[in-house]
């Protein structure tokens, strides 16, 4: 296993950063670390998935969604986050296109604890295929420090190819 030298990561930033700063983009552009596997044979060693908590939050527009009881309804409403109630959610009535939709309009989904084992029932399995099942959020948990929680924590797996790729900032963020 090799490491990454600390200076040469610094060093190899403040090079993305000026090339951004010389040819201006109209969009915000994301930084991405890369990892590429040796010596691992993704057909017979096995794949594997799992998440990391940055100190940061690497998305400037990060879109969450909060499915929950009456309590944490009105929490998401004062805290001005989107919220599905579950009458909502059966309206969409298990229709792939709908819930497809509406996993596309969010990044992450946090949901309340007691409702976790209802939404594979009422939308189908439509969210976990888009790799988005909602985190759990209990009543004794704050939903403020939950919500920065999941907009920090990247999601990272590996398929058949043996490079990984998550987004890890943007170049408007300090070093």
């Amino acid at each position: 296993m090799s490491k990454i030298n600390k200076d040469f990561l610094l060093e190899s930033i403040s090079e993305i950063k000026k090339g951004s700063e010389e040819k201006k983009r109209k969009f915000l552009e994301t930084i991405e670390l890369q990892v590429a596997l040796k010596n691992y044979d993704p057909a017979r060693d096995k794949r594997f998935s799992g998440t990391v908590k940055l100190r940061h939050i690497p998305k400037h527009s990060f879109k969450l969604c909060v499915i929950g009881d009456e309590k944490h309804l009105d929490q998401a409403k004062s805290l001005g986050i989107d919220c599905r109630s579950v009458e909502d959610l059966k309206k969409l009535n298990k229709n792939k296109k709908l819930v497809k939709k509406l996993a596309r309009s969010y990044d992450a989904f946090i949901a309340s604890d007691g409702l976790i084992k209802q939404i594979p029932r009422i939308l189908g399995p439509g969210l976990n295929k888009a790799g988005k099942f909602p985190t759990s959020l209990s009543h004794q948990e704050n939903m403020e420090d939950k919500v920065e929680t999941v907009k920090r924590t990247i999601k990272f797996q590996m398929k058949k190819v043996l490079c990984l790729s998550v987004a890890v900032g943007h170049v408007n963020m300090e070093q």
